[in-house]
């Protein structure tokens, strides 16, 4: 098996926190936010990364030349988070292991959370694993669901969830580790068949339990890991926590 790859995604534009930058060049303490990303995947062990860039991909590529041996994949069009993994096919065709999927605008991103990923997949090596979270005010993420015995069964978005769904405070938060062949070939029967006309990754587990293989929901994120940055009061409270952390790594 393959030492671990992962695909960070990265195309998108930094409209709602009101800057002309890749959202992921937006700064937090001083530092883009994709850095912290890269950062915790690379002290997890995970020495192969892919960066999915779009908006201003220059830009990206750019603020980003100080580190050794990253990787780069194209998407002209944003037609979704499942196409994005699409545009890494050249790098992961012939990759054989896990491949982590995260958001390039989670700076929060924990290393010892990727770390359990990696260690369960290693022991079970199911087709996927499910980062999730157990949140206290999961208002307006995919719920979790799961059979009697505690299997995953799938992930119900808010809005098509019963009020009894709505009460499941396990959530999906983005955070995936998939075995690479399954990857490819749930990517090749994904569709765009919904009101974005876009292409998503959350549908990937979904297409692979239909095919009967093994997927898996953890929840080892840490509640931090809930705070992805999208709005400029996002920001504002990823710095506070990340300065409360500093403050308490000094004392």
């Amino acid at each position: 098996m393959d030492s671990p790859l992962a695909i960070v995604l990265a195309a998108g534009k930094g409209t709602r926190m009101k800057s002309d930058l890749p959202k992921v060049l937006c700064r937090a303490c001083d530092r883009p936010l994709v850095e912290y990303v890269i950062d915790a995947l690379r002290v997890a062990g995970v020495e192969r990364i892919v960066i999915v860039v779009g908006y201003k991909s220059e830009l990206v590529k750019e603020a980003l030349s100080h580190y050794d041996n990253l990787e780069f994949a194209e998407q002209t069009e944003q037609l979704g988070t499942g196409h994005a993994v699409m545009m890494c096919q050249p790098q992961i065709t012939h990759h054989d292991g896990p491949v982590v999927v995260v958001a390039g605008d989670s700076p929060l991103l924990q290393t010892s959370s990727i770390g359990e990923l990696l260690s369960e997949f290693k022991k079970s090596r199911p087709s996927c694993i499910l980062g999730t979270l157990i949140h206290e005010n999961p208002t307006g993420l995919g719920r979790i669901i799961r059979g009697d015995g505690g299997d995953f069964q799938g992930i119900i978005e808010e809005k098509d969830a019963t009020e009894a769904q709505k009460l499941i405070r396990e959530v999906n938060m983005s955070t995936y580790v998939f075995d690479c062949h399954p990857l490819i070939s749930a990517l090749g029967k994904l569709t765009d068949d919904n009101q974005q006309n876009e292409y998503y990754i959350t549908d990937v587990p979904k297409l692979m339990q239909e095919e009967g293989l093994n997927i898996q929901a953890l929840p080892v994120l840490k509640p931090i890991e809930a705070l992805s940055v999208n709005t400029l009061d996002h920001l504002a409270e990823v710095e506070s926590v990340m300065t409360r952390n500093s403050d308490s790594d000094a004392s």
